[in-house]
């Protein structure tokens, strides 16, 4: 067999290195995670041979196929294997490297120092260089991301994610679809739309990973507890009936499955192994197998255990936990809640509440709602909602605006957006405490009345109350940084900061300037615009060309100051001064923006109901209740039929109560105050049980016919403003090669007019409107084509005119006027030999 295999990896090579070589490969690339000297091959040949009667059980249909989906089959790839198979690359990188310089001096043949050649750059660049890009070896990509910061919620959720490696191109209908033992682990609604449905997962609230641990004391137990080891096991004629694995291997046999799984689940609980530690028996015809798995990346859940039907958590624990006395920790080392992974969890029994609760279950659920994830979690009476509604929310509820973090005053990220008078939700969850959201608030409780406004909140569109935005409705604050490091030049020279003078190349004109003291540093609180310099630089001659020329005293500098973008405008708000780990100064400059809610900004429900702002009403022609109460917000009747989101509705009574009783309403999924009892207390607090009150028309004054439903919701402004998106451009610079306008918004490009807009104005027959867009306005040219043979003519510098290669003397010339894009084909045709003639018919 060894002569076999070294013929297949070393063909033509003497036989001893043949077998040397599969030797090689049996112990370093075969299952590794076995072992990789001479003793392991022998448990290899027992794991192979166990595979294999698998494969033979499951085609006679003594066992069931893998379920590769299955959570008992999957691990997460943590941070330590990540970072350990970095490093192993990094680290053969280093001793490849050694080596070759070695081989290098060969030659010389001097006594040299290993040392002299280790590099140690070359591991920290690898390391630096994969954290910098997210590119991992293997050619895995987006294995580092940057944090989200958007809102306190967004921060935890990313750093909750789950990332499958699977394509995203492919359709992988099983992969992407929810799971039974999703349950508990990952959340069922917090997943992305578009490509990575279902395969970028968040884990749920209770959900935590299994970490690594040495096995040797749980082999030592299992020993101890009656485990036959293989080397005792191959001399006897007749196995045990239970096969005993650990971590996937075979480490021997015992008389009763059950039995030693009961013995091993007893010992966690009393802590006498680590309750890292989880057990599954699986019961087949012809034999018994017990799996116990301690390797990291196991997904678990906690649930309650129980213990002939009565749960082990009772009401003094509760109460100890809410005193600060004792910990949940506390609770899993005395055994009364312990963590299961998704293979120990297929044996047992879970009761969804304690009136559930039978002689035959083993576990109880700590709360329904911990099956959802963190951002799940918070939208009140999720479970009335129609599912789709509960993921837009999941996206939604990360673009909010809010506050990040509690340092913000301090911090210099490149973008932050914090919302200026954020409030705690009247209609909150369990979570939002759990979390701590209520300290980092995310929106504004509103006033919403479900109604027509003239036409202006169809299609999604809301109005808002305009004296509310005036009194701070929505009100935001955007900040941006912008950072300047003095570098050092050849010559010993580096940047200077200060008022850049009129000498100096690329001065942008007094006006610029206006806002900097001495120092080239901005006033705090100065107004500033778009294109004003906020830190003032200036560099010395990049080139040696440029130091070589002329003397010291005649070199030009360059202004090299930073610039508030072109679209932006604020407030100087603090500047920062530090130093690089390299000793150069570094100066950070902040701008404040003041942002107002104005037509065109979006804002969402917890509910998945988004809406742009389509107009902005006085106060006094917003309608009104008979009690003088005006919405600060309208939405369109039509947001909730297709949709399906009562859970809006019910919050909407539920806020009114809150609001009126002064005190929050637990809207909490499958756990929050029922409906039945929101509707009794408004009824006691002198409102109609269904929500709606008399209104007035603001304009008129009149009553509506109807009576309209009001109430108080929860809204969250969106990070996507108008005015960071609102663009338009009349003239400005072109592409070099296709002389078509510049694209985005960045770098003042122009609005794409594509295929389907092209289409739109061919089948309405306006040739006029066409030739403006694509023409005119897009890269008009003028080309001259030789009339007898239709090619392009070119402008002969010596001769001053025009010359036909082919014609000569005896060409026709004549301009054509065309489209840039177009005479840019006609001469790539003729770079790949086709011959494009032009046919002149009407002369310009």
């Amino acid at each position: 067999a060894l002569k076999y295999i070294g013929n297949k990896i070393a063909f033509g090579y003497a036989e001893e290195y043949r077998v040397q070589r599969a030797e090689q490969l049996i112990d370093n690339v075969l299952l590794p995670h076995i072992g990789t000297d001479k003793a392991s091959r022998y448990l290899k040949a027992i794991f192979l041979c166990d595979m294999m009667g698998r494969v033979l059980e499951t085609s006679l249909g003594l066992r069931k196929p893998s379920d590769k989906d299955h959570y008992a089959n999957k691990r997460v790839k943590l941070a330590t294997p990540l970072l350990m198979e970095l490093y192993r690359m990094a680290f053969l990188k280093l001793i490849r490297d050694i080596r070759y310089q070695l081989e290098k001096l060969l030659t010389i043949r001097q006594p040299t120092s290993v040392s002299t050649f280790v590099r140690p750059g070359i591991v920290a660049d690898f390391v630096k260089h994969a954290f910098a890009t997210g590119n991992w070896p293997g050619g895995r990509v987006g294995v580092t991301q940057l944090l989200n910061r958007t809102n306190y919620l967004a921060t935890l959720s990313h750093l909750r994610r789950v990332q499958s490696p699977l394509s995203r191109s492919q359709p992988h209908f099983e992969a992407r679809d929810l799971h039974g033992t999703h349950w508990g682990r990952i959340c069922p609604a917090e997943t992305p739309e578009g490509s990575n449905c279902g395969l970028v997962k968040n884990l749920a609230l209770s959900a935590e990973f299994s970490f690594p641990m040495n096995k040797r004391e749980v082999l030592d137990k299992l020993y101890a507890l009656g485990v036959m080891p293989l080397s005792e096991a191959i001399n006897r004629k007749k196995f045990l009936p239970a096969k005993v694995f650990v971590d996937g291997l075979l480490v021997g046999f015992h008389h009763n499955g059950q039995e030693l799984v009961n013995e091993l689940r007893s010992l966690r609980r009393n802590g006498e192994i680590n309750n890292n530690v989880n057990v599954a028996l699986y019961n087949y015809k012809h034999v018994q197998e017990v799996w116990i798995n301690t390797d990291e990346g196991r997904v678990r859940r906690p649930l309650i255990i129980v213990e002939k039907g009565v749960p082990k958590l009772n009401h003094n624990h509760v109460e100890a936990i809410k005193n600060r006395i004792s910990r949940f920790r506390d609770l899993v080392s005395m055994g009364i809640i312990e963590f299961l992974d998704a293979e120990e969890e297929e044996n047992a029994l879970v009761a969804l509440t304690p009136d559930a609760v039978t002689p035959e279950h083993t576990h109880m659920e700590i709360s329904p709602y911990l099956t959802l994830g963190i951002v799940a979690s918070i939208i009140p009476y999720a479970e009335h909602n129609q599912s789709p509604r509960n993921v837009y929310e999941c996206a939604m509820g990360k673009q909010a605006l809010g506050f990040f973090a509690s340092n913000y005053e301090i911090r210099t990220d490149s973008r932050m957006h914090l919302l200026v008078y954020p409030q705690k939700p009247l209609v909150t969850t369990k979570s939002v405490e759990l979390i701590g959201l209520n300290n980092r608030p995310i929106g504004q409780n509103m006033v919403v009345a479900i109604l027509s406004a003239q036409g202006y909140n169809m299609e999604d569109a809301v109005v808002l109350n305009k004296s509310s935005v005036e009194r701070g409705l929505g009100l935001s604050l955007s900040y941006r940084t912008y950072e300047v490091e003095s570098r050092q030049y050849l010559g010993g020279q580096k940047d200077k900061f200060g008022i850049p003078e009129p000498t100096v190349r690329g001065y942008k004109g007094e006006q610029y300037y206006r806002i900097l003291d001495a120092d080239g540093l901005a006033h705090v609180e100065a107004d500033v615009s778009g294109n004003m310099v906020i830190v003032g630089v200036i560099s010395p001659p990049r080139f040696m060309e440029e130091y070589t020329r002329a003397p010291a005293r005649e070199m030009v500098w360059r202004d090299a100051s930073e610039v508030v973008r072109q679209s932006e405008s604020g407030v100087v708000d603090q500047i920062f001064i530090t130093r690089t780990d390299e000793g150069n100064k570094l100066v950070k400059a902040r701008v404040r923006t003041t942002c107002f809610v104005e037509i065109g900004d979006k804002f969402s429900s917890r509910h998945g109901q988004k809406g742009v702002v389509g107009m902005l009403f006085p106060q006094e022609d917003m309608p009104y209740t008979e009690d003088g109460i005006v919405p600060d917000l309208i939405i369109n009747p039509h947001a909730f039929p297709s949709r399906m989101t009562i859970g809006q509705l019910i919050e909407s009574i539920a806020g009114k109560v809150a609001a009126i009783k002064a005190e929050p309403v637990d809207g909490t999924p499958f756990l929050g105050k029922k409906l039945e009892e929101l509707r009794a207390e408004l009824e006691a607090l002198g409102f109609k049980s269904s929500g709606t009150s008399v209104m007035y028309d603001g304009l008129t004054g009149k009553k509506f016919e109807a009576e309209i439903f009001i109430g108080v919701v929860y809204y969250q402004r969106l990070h996507h403003l108008v005015r960071d998106k609102i663009h338009a451009r009349a003239r400005g610079q072109v592409q070099l090669l296709t002389r078509q306008p510049t694209e985005g918004r960045a770098r003042g490009g122009g609005l794409k007019f594509g295929e389907m807009e092209r289409d739109c104005l061919v089948a309405y027959g306006a040739a006029y409107l066409l030739l403006d867009r694509l023409l005119e306005q897009s890269d008009k040219y003028t080309a001259y084509f030789c009339e007898k043979c239709g090619l392009p003519a070119y402008y002969d510098l010596k001769q001053e005119r025009l010359v036909c290669r082919v014609c000569g003397k005896d060409a026709s010339i004549k301009p054509v006027v065309m489209s840039y894009a177009f005479y840019l084909l006609l001469n790539e045709l003729l770079s790949m030999c086709i011959y494009p003639k032009i046919k002149l018919e009407e002369l310009v």
